[in-house]
């Protein structure tokens, strides 16, 4: 019996081993010491496959299936050290390096700007960048935060900070489990004001994590164990621009359904959700993935098809594009790929108005031969664009 004993251990040791929820900490996230931390994620329609699980499935020791997901498209995500970007500017530096303070950066991620989707921007933005920063390994508390943003205005580097270290948008807290508490954390930043007469961008946002789940996750690119946070985010956005008066815009209430997994760095699922009309809609679907090559045809509506639009085509650079699509179209989510399939940008709209304004902003510097990939509930399209 005592040989059989540690036999009968190492047999019960895998299914002891998930009893309990994962204990999600710093080194699950990019860090200094991973160089340059890239990832690929695959983006499937925001209508879920007939046999996916619902949303309202929560609860210790849980089994989602997702494996049904198909990719309609995919995009990188990086992470660099913040020295790598600061280095290319005094104004970075001064903000984001070493001598930041509470502004203080370990990483950046090449990200767009939070504008409200629609609002068109006068002003060239390109090289546009979020910093982070990651807590030390012996700090208190232990937490992931964006501590700004940074931009080309005009070719001219531009850092945009919170209004304070306790305004900070703090994205996770450590470590973090099912056992976890909610947190929620209130963040505000607006441009500086010595560039507010030429534009003027500000973002209050209430965020709340609550981990509400755990168990097995079965996507296309394999099978773990995880813990299930719900984002709750609330935002009110103003834009103005040349002197103009201020707008403000309440965002729908947002909720990301994340799935987090140990060594993955990003969720290895993430469902978006938006309450419109009061109904939470689905507004995007995004998986950590392998590179897989996207076939599209078998998912084009031919009433979107034959309604879809974009103009002026070509555009000059610096101006905004016009999407005409069907009318009662519904939620829908833009993506931009160049010709070799690199993302530009991906946005997501509440539709229904027969068109939609994309802002110069969401090309940046591009030129030349864009595909905009618009997708809805009943299907995707596509359309040529040229960039001058």
């Amino acid at each position: 019996m005592r040989r059989l004993l540690p036999f009968l251990l190492l047999a019960t040791m895998p299914a002891l081993a998930q009893t309990t929820s994962p204990v999600i900490d710093r080194t699950d996230f990019p860090s200094l010491t991973a160089g340059v931390d890239s990832l690929r994620l695959s983006v499937a329609g925001p209508v879920l496959p007939a046999s996916a699980p619902p949303l309202s499935r929560r609860g210790a020791n849980q089994t989602w299936n997702y494996a049904a997901l198909v990719p309609v498209s995919q995009r990188v995500e990086s992470y660099v050290p913040a020295s790598v970007v600061t280095a290319t500017s005094l104004f970075y530096s001064l903000t984001f390096g070493p001598f930041g303070g509470a502004n203080r950066a370990t990483v950046a991620s090449p990200q767009a700007l939070p504008v409200p989707a629609g609002a068109n921007l006068p002003i060239a933005v390109t090289d546009t960048y979020q910093f982070y920063n990651l807590a030390a390994a012996g700090a208190t508390p232990q937490d992931f935060r964006s501590v700004g943003f940074g931009a080309s205005l005009n070719g001219t580097a531009i850092p945009v900070t919170y209004a304070s270290a306790a305004q900070q948008d703090v994205i996770y807290r450590f470590p973090l489990s099912f056992a976890s508490l909610a947190d929620s954390s209130n963040s505000f930043f607006s441009t500086p004001a010595a560039i507010a007469s030429a534009g003027y961008l500000s973002q209050k946002r209430k965020r709340v994590n609550k981990p509400d789940a755990w168990g097995t996750l079965t996507t296309p690119f394999g099978t773990f164990q995880t813990v299930r946070v719900v984002t709750k985010l609330i935002d009110h956005d103003s834009v103005a621009f040349g002197g103009m008066a201020g707008q403000g815009f309440d965002i729908p209430l947002t909720r990301e359904y994340k799935w987090l997994a140990k060594g993955q760095h990003v969720p290895l699922l993430t469902i978006t959700t938006r309450l419109l009309a009061g109904q939470e809609t689905i507004t995007g679907v995004e998986y950590r993935d392998i590179y897989r090559r996207i076939v599209r045809l078998a998912t084009r509506d031919a009433v979107l098809d034959a309604g879809l639009a974009a103009a002026p085509n070509p555009s000059a650079v610096g101006s905004a594009l016009t999407l005409s699509v069907p009318a009662g179209s519904g939620p829908l989510t833009v993506s931009a790929t160049d010709v070799v399939g690199r993302l530009l940008f991906r946005r997501s709209y509440a539709g229904g108005a027969g068109s939609v304004s994309i802002g110069a902003e969401a090309f940046g510097s591009f030129r030349g031969v864009a595909l905009l990939t618009v997708q809805t509930a009943r299907g995707t399209a596509t359309r040529r664009v040229v960039r001058e």
